[in-house]
């Protein structure tokens, strides 16, 4: 892969991770575009990690507050609206786990097309635009209940696709 490869792809990734859009996605389509090699699911993991650094870096002082809790959580202190959060990360991110770790060969056989792409993305459009049609409802982080993370988790799951 040639560096320039790697700082458009990085750029890409940064761009398109916070949008309701796949950033993995956006990953593959440029390799498809300009017939370069595929970077594989190493190189995708790779930016995904310095995403992940940056929003550590910005978020720590959150992200201190919700370990904190909950870590004061399993010692018995009294729980806090920061330690239900970190069970419901926790919880909300099994699924995407499990099925990561399953479904990982498959994925990357599979799953990494242009077409897969495309069809992935209408359909998960078609379902945002309905969800947000039909059941325009809001929920505040503290009033979230483990229907509504279990639901998170499983969406989490069908975004590796």
């Amino acid at each position: 892969m040639l560096w320039y490869h790697v700082v458009i792809l990085s750029v890409i990734q940064g761009l398109t991770e916070f949008l309701p859009v796949s950033s993995s996605a956006h990953l593959i389509l440029p390799s498809q575009l300009f017939l370069w090699p595929d970077q594989g699911l190493v190189f995708d993991v790779a930016v995904h990690v310095g995403t992940l650094i940056a929003v550590v870096g910005y978020f720590w002082r959150d992200i201190f507050s919700i370990l904190r809790d909950w870590f004061g959580s399993l010692a018995g202190n009294a729980k806090t609206d920061n330690s239900r959060l970190g069970w419901w990360v926790i919880l909300a991110t099994l699924p995407a786990m499990i099925a990561g770790a399953t479904l990982n060969n498959y994925i990357e056989a599979n799953l990494r097309s242009i077409e897969v792409i495309a069809y992935t993305t209408i359909g998960f459009g078609v379902l945002l635009w309905f969800s947000d049609h039909f059941f325009s409802q809001t929920k505040v982080l503290k009033n979230l209940q483990l229907p509504n993370v279990a639901m998170i988790g499983l969406a989490q799951a069908f975004a590796l696709i």
